[in-house]
């Protein structure tokens, strides 16, 4: 599929070929004025992209654009696609194009020249994160084989997530999951893993925002750096206890969702009800952690009969969804493979 650039500079190319009679002969120096047309199924973001490509790469060829518009002015009913017309300008055309008009559709746009505008932003530099001056390698490597094991579960697991996901979402889910166990094991063979919990989740936490992508990428890493500030001072099994419960604090603050609305919440907060075990003096962390594991996979089966209460099932009736719910099963699976990366697999 080609870029949004590449189709543009395809559609601007034909408009000023010298061997098209409908060609609109341009030369560097010259004004214009560009209409980017909406034919009635983009997204106002695909529309401005569109336009962004065109803006660029027309300045880039010496173009001076004085105005550019961008809408739904003739369309030919919901049609994914989009039309350019440039016209060349002069001083009296501009003033007869900002005139006033009855026509409802003519969008009021600004007076003033695109060209020269500043249109981008630079990001607010981040805060640089301190190193840790001598990461604790035990610790990096129990990661790294605990990280192994769920990004080769996700991996296993892509087809049969994105078959569930297709009876009521986008059939992404699998795809999704893949995406953020390529990002994350790109991530561990970079040799940055942090050593402390704390550090390491928030890391961890980045990696998902940044390349995960959907939903999905959002709640694990709204999950993942709410639950690193228990473990800023650990102590122990019982940090990471709390950092589960706080983790899923905000998943249900900020996702809406609440155990029982069929999501990755109801594996979760099977496994956090075991988990909270590990406060307990003299408990056995990896025997709680392996029923913590078994809870989240019935609590994941348990999803098929559920009604969707949160995300794009709960729009689907309820006798349509007879199988659990990916995001469920993904939770589970993953809570599994870290038991098995801490269990010594690989």
């Amino acid at each position: 599929m080609m870029s949004c650039d590449e189709v543009v500079k395809i559609m601007i190319d034909h408009m000023t070929d010298p061997a098209s009679k409908s060609r609109v002969d341009l030369r560097s120096g010259d004004s214009i004025i560009l209409i980017v047309n909406n034919l009635g199924g983009l997204s106002y973001l695909e529309l401005q992209i569109v336009a962004s490509s065109a803006v660029r790469l027309l300045e880039g060829r010496g173009l001076h654009i004085e105005r550019a518009m961008a809408g739904s002015f003739m369309t030919a009913l919901e049609m994914s696609g989009v039309s350019l017309s440039v016209m060349k300008t002069s001083g009296e055309i501009l003033q007869l194009f900002d005139k006033d008009t009855s026509a409802p559709a003519w969008p009021r746009i600004p007076a003033v020249s695109v060209t020269g505008r500043t249109r981008t932003f630079p990001c607010a530099p981040e805060s640089p994160q301190p190193k840790e001056a001598l990461p604790d390698a035990v610790s990096v490597q129990i990661y790294s084989r605990v990280l192994g094991c769920v990004c080769s579960s996700l991996l296993s697991l892509e087809e049969e997530l994105n078959d569930l996901d297709r009876a009521a979402g986008d059939g992404d889910c699998g795809s999704t999951h893949a995406r953020a166990a390529h990002a994350i094991k790109e991530w561990t063979s970079s040799g940055q893993l942090p050593s402390h919990p704390s550090r390491f989740l928030a890391a961890l936490s980045h990696v998902l925002l940044e390349k995960m992508g959907g939903t999905s990428g959002a709640l694990y890493s709204l999950f993942l750096m709410a639950a690193a500030q228990p473990l800023q001072n650990p102590s122990g099994p019982a940090a990471w206890a709390a950092a589960m419960d706080t983790g899923i604090d905000a998943m249900k603050r900020y996702g809406g969702a609440e155990p029982g609305d069929r999501t990755m919440l109801d594996s979760l907060s099977a496994a956090n009800v075991v988990l909270q075990s590990l406060g307990t003096p003299g408990s056995n962390a990896m025997e709680i952690l392996g029923r913590a594991v078994k809870k989240a996979s019935d609590a994941a089966e348990e999803t098929k009969h559920m009604t969707a209460g949160a995300g794009r099932a709960s729009y689907i009736g309820s006798s349509t969804l007879s199988r659990p719910d990916p995001g469920a099963k993904a939770a589970a699976a993953i809570l599994q493979a870290i038991w098995d990366g801490l269990n010594g697999g690989s």
